[in-house]
């Protein structure tokens, strides 16, 4: 009894912390210890237990039975449920007997056989027994692991273990015991974490952290640790560990971690505000940085401070559709103004949303000084070729008679000029619905990430992050053909012929097509090309078979196959993309090379009309040939041709 009393802080730390009444006794079955919780259960004050014969406890009529019981229990020496499949009883002092539910756990402490018993009153449990063992089962689910390692011994091993912590990790005794426990560590555990516990454990000071352990099978779980020393008489003895399983906390904060850095990083400035007030809640970065205030001046405004065109009224005006429900979002043109007082052409996108209990406003906010600037400057040169254009006629009609010659040349001017004025017109009226559309999907699927914070929402989220990535892709190619037709123009194409093989570039182009294959597409990949070397232009070439490749999957219904052919001449190498989708129009089909032409079956998909132009032309420059032949509703095939060595 009296080892037992010198580890009593160890007991009395752990017995307290629980709700059942724990009993220890001797072999000799003399209590040697108990907590509140078994005082208040046979109602003896506290102390009043130790040193008496455990027998106090039990009904007299018990009595016989239960000494042979404990004469063999302590020759098995097994953890396990008192009297299990029987009623049990115990006695109060007061002699009232009552229902209860004992666990015995033998244990030794330095040599001598000591049982612990944790009892539980179970009086009204004849009644409430199914609600009794639901909240039986949610104790035991909440249970946290509880380690007590000797910081007498060397190594500081581990002596004591709860099942909470063998079910938490899945070690057995024999590889829990003895052992010191960084055998849950890994290599990646964070080395700054296990040098605070290592130096609270040398300064016997209580300490706590979070690391990455390892269950025995390999599998990651993040562990909210809390170690406390136990002293006597000012030496430390032991310590006391208990783990806890946090991984869901962990990745959870995590996963908001990543998105709040996409929100701040994002360059478009993304406001939230409150749809009531109108005063900012939250911005990213990308939104202080362009506007010129700080977070702490911003949240002390409204949108209407920043809008110089707006007046709070009509402000509110433009977003009633919203807050009616009769639009899920809307778009607008506007100016910002700047702290320094500077204003700067913005599309406002608007939606409606919830930030805990009150309606929030998510707007998404695009500078557009660029394309502005781009538009004016258009404007100009249609301004400065028109002019030059009358000029032109007025002279020509002064020379009429004696340049008959100049007067075709000026109709042709004049013709190429109607043209080009057609030709701007129908670009900026692409770029606008090109660009916007996706945008807009951005917008959306961005929002929408926002209401999917857990971990069981990651397919959602996946959708919506693959949505994104797909309209960023859009826009980069659209914008690569804008880019190739300026070079064209502009005669600044310069062409770098490398040795590669085909397979290479058909594997690339495939694996970028996949991702914007319908359901139930698929793409028949060539056979035998894995030794075909080309002399060419790569990116030329790369450019053209992705622009054909990408058309068949988009004008191809679902379900459908895309096949590559390719045939190995001796001076050329002809590859051919063949589709089953919408086909194209016989009466159209001349026209299809025309820059911005797109046929009338096509209009309803998006593209801007340029991709296959600039094919042709590339090709052609460097004396390849693009054709095809097609029929309507039945499929098309385009076949690409190019020198099997470089054209002199």
């Amino acid at each position: 009894m009296n080892i037992f009393q010198e580890n009593s802080n160890i007991f009395k730390l752990l017995s307290e912390a629980v709700s059942e009444g724990i009993i220890v006794v001797n072999d000799k079955r003399i209590i040697v210890g108990s907590n509140n919780a078994a005082h208040e259960i046979f109602g003896y004050e506290q102390g009043e237990l130790v040193g008496k014969p455990l027998h106090i406890l039990i009904p007299q009529k018990y009595h016989v039975d239960h000494k042979t019981h404990v004469k063999v229990f302590l020759e098995n020496r097994e953890k396990r449920p008192m009297g299990e499949g029987n009623d049990l009883f115990g006695v109060r002092k007061n002699g009232e007997e009552f229902h209860l539910q004992v666990g015995l756990n033998p244990f030794e402490i330095y040599g001598e056989t000591y049982v612990m018993a944790l009892v539980m009153d179970i009086t009204n449990r004849k009644e409430i027994e199914q609600s009794h063992l639901l909240q039986r089962e949610a104790l035991q689910s909440a249970n946290n692991g509880i380690i007590i390692t000797d910081a007498l011994q060397e190594d500081n091993p581990i002596i004591y273990y709860n099942k909470a912590f063998q079910s938490l990790t899945g070690y057995t005794e024999e590889e829990i015991l003895g052992k010191n426990c960084r055998f849950l560590q890994g290599t990646d555990t964070d080395k700054t974490s296990i040098n605070d516990i290592r130096n609270a454990i040398k300064k016997g000071k209580n300490c706590q952290a979070t690391i990455r352990n390892y269950k025995k099978d390999g599998t990651l779980f993040w562990n909210d640790l809390y170690i406390t020393p136990i002293e006597k008489n000012g030496l430390v003895t032991h310590f006391i560990g208990i783990q806890n399983d946090v991984t869901e906390r962990v990745n959870t904060e995590q996963e908001r971690s990543h998105w709040g850095r996409i929100f701040n990083e994002s360059l478009n400035e993304i406001f939230v505000f409150d749809a009531d007030s109108l005063k900012f809640i939250n911005m990213n970065k990308g939104a202080q940085k362009n506007i010129g205030y700080t977070l702490e001046e911003l949240i002390e405004l409204t949108p209407v401070d920043l809008k110089p065109q707006y007046t709070e009224v009509q402000f509110r005006k433009a977003l009633l559709p919203l807050l009616k429900g009769n639009k899920e979002k809307i778009g607008f043109e506007t100016l910002h103004q700047r702290k320094d007082g500077t204003t700067y052409p913005v599309e406002v996108h608007l939606q409606l949303s919830h930030f805990g209990n009150k309606q929030v406003f998510l707007a998404m906010i695009l500078d557009i000084t660029d394309r502005k600037d781009y538009t004016a400057a258009l404007e100009k040169i249609v301004v400065k070729r028109t002019k030059e254009l009358n000029n032109t006629v007025n002279q020509l009609k002064e020379e009429a008679k004696k340049r008959k010659l100049a007067e075709k040349k000026t109709k042709e001017s004049l013709r190429k000029e109607i043209e080009l004025n057609e030709l701007k017109t129908k670009f900026l009226s692409l770029v606008s619905h090109e660009f916007k559309t996706p945008l807009s999907g951005i917008l959306t699927s961005t929002s929408l990430i926002a209401k999917y914070p857990n971990a069981e929402h990651q397919e959602k989220l996946n959708k919506h992050l693959s949505t994104i990535k797909s309209k960023v892709k859009y826009l980069d190619n659209i914008l690569t053909d804008f880019l190739s037709v300026e070079r064209l123009e502009s005669g600044k194409v310069s062409y770098k012929f490398t040795q590669f093989p085909l397979s290479k570039l058909i594997n690339e182009v495939v694996y970028d097509a996949n991702m914007l294959l319908k359901s139930g597409q698929n793409i028949r990949y060539p056979k035998d090309i894995d030794d075909v070397l080309v002399e060419f232009d790569e990116k030329i070439l790369e450019l053209a078979l992705s622009n054909l490749m990408n058309n068949a999957i988009k004008y191809s219904p679902e379900n459908t196959e895309i096949t590559i052919q390719v045939t190995h001449q001796k001076d050329r190498i002809t590859i051919e993309v063949i589709d089953q989708g919408i086909g194209i129009p016989e009466k159209e089909q001349k026209f299809i090379f025309n820059r911005y032409y797109r046929a009338k079956n096509a209009l309803l998909n998006q593209g801007t009309g340029i991709g296959l132009s600039i094919a042709k032309q590339h090709l052609e420059n460097l004396g390849g040939l693009v054709t095809f032949t097609s029929i309507e509703n039945q499929g098309t095939t385009f076949n690409l041709q190019i020198p099997q060595t470089k054209e002199p």
